[in-house]
């Protein structure tokens, strides 16, 4: 596995001890551009640049509408979305061992990708990939010195019939009670924050609650060592890898209010929490990538984006860099950058930010690192169906055990060298705190010493109750992103996620720029989900084309983009609470 890897005999026996390219105009080129003729403003060939969700998403919509599609991807189609091999794992003609970046979640409340993945052929499949889909049932908060706690994870089945803000308070309650050894007086207290969220006009949530950090919204300082690490830091830190101190309570509460109404069995696709049935690659993105080049998009993988060339106010080309180094300035009618935020950006010259002004804000989005690391297993431990939250562990991590979920598989039979047998796929979302083995900040480790250390705090929630859960015995190897290079002085991740400190909203950019032929999709950019994920990806690419053939004046129709579902019952509280807003009042649940 070199450097990516490890065997079980190598990790037991003993610890061993990219930056961003600066934009290229096209004039450095040199003798490899090529005289870029202006695109046609109404002309059907289009450039995708950069071949993650949000990439493979606009070239299907483009693709459907008989646009002419190249999409130019960095390393491999799926992103960060995407499964990949072990180096020299594979023995006996089985497939490598599966890794990823980190593992897949689509909840039932996503609703743009669902629509995506039924349209994506899959043999014996009617709806396609989207029957690839496993429902999770049950999610596990694993504690250090405390007792688990297991929770229902899935649609209740009856539901209030009508969401009176009384019904959603003990509906609230209720669920939140089911957490353990936190105070009733602060689960009420908790109920409340949201409920005030729930009736909270939209004025109020963007103007107001985009400006309140979550920690400080909920009270947690004032609140129980329990409440803090379960309500607080465990909703944020560990699943969209930002800090409760600094998290804008509507991006956190945005999501939340959308997997309590998916729980309730409103307006969702499916369960709350579902996987997929076989590694990434296999269940999704292979067939996608297969049924667009089928549409006649093209791919030039291993193609990175450089920069962008400008005249006369529109995009002339984008200059690329083959797999041998070469630059190449390639041209096109219409340019959608699908890139990272903290990629796309490095592509944006100073000539196209004075075409548009507003890309600078983008400056300000920051990313932190949230990357997977998969240990492979030589018995089967599923430890519970569905995710686990590691809510004590220093460096914040959140797992899966996965074959339980691939039906159609036989782990040892299918992958690697016939002795693993399961994958725990572990997300790490803290780099800067010290470990419990080292006592060294993740980003200050080798690869083998993150191993070490993750193993390590895996095994402190998991055997501190008298169980023995995880042993040395039974790993057999394990598997780092390789985007990560750590243990050199500069530690640097390829392949961040994009955070929400307080006020990113107002930095995010829509998917139309001021440049009449480049449009932005990717999770930084605008959409109803705000929280950075595959759901926000889709739809933003959806918001990208919709904009193209505006541009344009296609007759072709517009690409649907479902917005997250709101309770009409509620609406009418809502418009109450604009008027109270707008007199300076607080919202009428606020107990302040």
């Amino acid at each position: 596995m070199g450097g990516t890897g490890s065997t079980r005999r190598g990790f037991i026996g003993g610890a061993a001890a990219v930056a961003g390219t600066a934009a290229l105009g096209t004039a450095a080129l040199g003798g490899t551009a090529a005289a870029a003729p202006r695109g046609t403003p109404g002309g059907r060939t289009v450039a995708v640049l950069g071949g993650g969700v949000a990439g493979l998403t606009a070239a299907h919509e483009l693709a459907e509408r008989g646009f002419e599609v190249t999409v130019y991807e960095k390393k491999s189609p799926g992103g960060k979305a995407r499964s990949m091999d072990v180096p020299g794992s594979a023995r006996g003609g089985r497939r490598p061992l599966p890794g990823e970046h980190g593992f897949r979640f689509i909840p039932g409340f996503y609703r743009n990708l669902p629509d995506t993945l039924r349209r994506i052929p899959f043999p014996g499949n009617p709806d396609g990939c989207h029957d690839n889909l496993v429902a999770s049932s049950e999610v596990l908060f694993s504690r250090i010195g405390h007792e688990d706690i297991r929770i229902p994870f899935r649609s209740i089945g009856k539901p209030p019939p009508v969401l009176t803000p009384d019904a959603l308070l003990r509906a609230l309650i209720g669920f939140f009670d089911a957490f353990g050894n936190i105070p009733a007086h602060e689960i009420a207290y908790f109920a409340n924050r949201l409920l005030v969220w729930f009736t909270s006009c939209d004025e109020r949530r963007l103007e107001r609650w985009e400006r309140v950090p979550w920690w400080d919204y909920i009270k947690a300082a004032r609140m129980s060592p329990n409440y803090q690490r379960l309500l607080a830091i465990g909703i944020t830190r560990n699943i969209v890898a930002t800090k409760a101190e600094v998290a804008s309570t509507r991006t956190v509460c945005n999501v939340t209010e959308a997997f309590l109404f998916n729980i309730l069995g409103r307006g969702a696709d499916g369960e709350p929490d579902r996987v997929l049935n076989a590694p990434t690659n296999e269940a999704w993105i292979d067939p996608w990538v297969a049924h667009l080049k089928s549409l006649g998009v093209t791919f030039r993988v291993g193609w990175p984006v450089r920069d962008l060339g400008i005249d006369g106010g529109r995009i002339t080309a984008a200059v690329v860099q083959d797999p041998s180094g070469a630059r190449h300035s390639v041209t096109a009618d219409h340019f959608v950058s699908a890139m990272p935020v903290e990629h796309a950006r490095t592509t944006w010259n100073a000539a196209v930010r004075a075409a548009d002004p507003r890309l600078a804000r983008c400056d300000d989005l920051r990313t932190d690192w949230m990357t997977g690391i998969q240990f492979y297993l030589t018995e089967p431990t599923p430890i519970v169906h569905g995710h686990i939250n590691h809510i004590d562990s220093p460096w914040s991590l959140t797992a899966v055990g996965q074959a339980q979920y691939w039906s159609g598989r036989d782990f040892r039979a299918d992958y690697g060298d016939g002795t693993a047998a399961d994958c725990l796929s572990v997300d790490v979302s803290e780099w800067d705190k010290p470990g419990i083995l080292y006592g060294k900040k993740a980003k200050d480790c080798t690869r083998e010493e993150v191993a070490r250390e993750v193993w390590a705090q895996l095994k402190a929630g998991f055997n501190d109750t008298g169980r023995t859960v995880l042993s040395d015995s039974k790993l057999h190897s394990w598997f780092l992103d390789p985007a990560v290079e750590i243990g050199v002085p500069r530690p640097t991740n390829d392949e961040q996620l994009l955070i929400h400190p307080v006020g990113t909203w107002f930095n995010r950019p829509d998917a139309a720029t001021a440049i009449p032929n480049l449009f932005l999709c990717g999770d930084y950019v605008t959409t109803d989900v705000d929280l950075a994920t595959m759901e926000g990806a889709n739809a933003s690419a959806r918001a990208a084309v919709n904009a193209l053939l505006d541009t344009v004046g296609s007759r072709a129709e517009r690409c649907t983009v479902t917005p997250l579902y709101r309770a009409p019952e509620l609406e009418v509280v809502k418009a109450q609470d604009a008027v109270r807003y707008r007199l300076g009042l607080r919202n009428a649940f606020d107990l302040g």
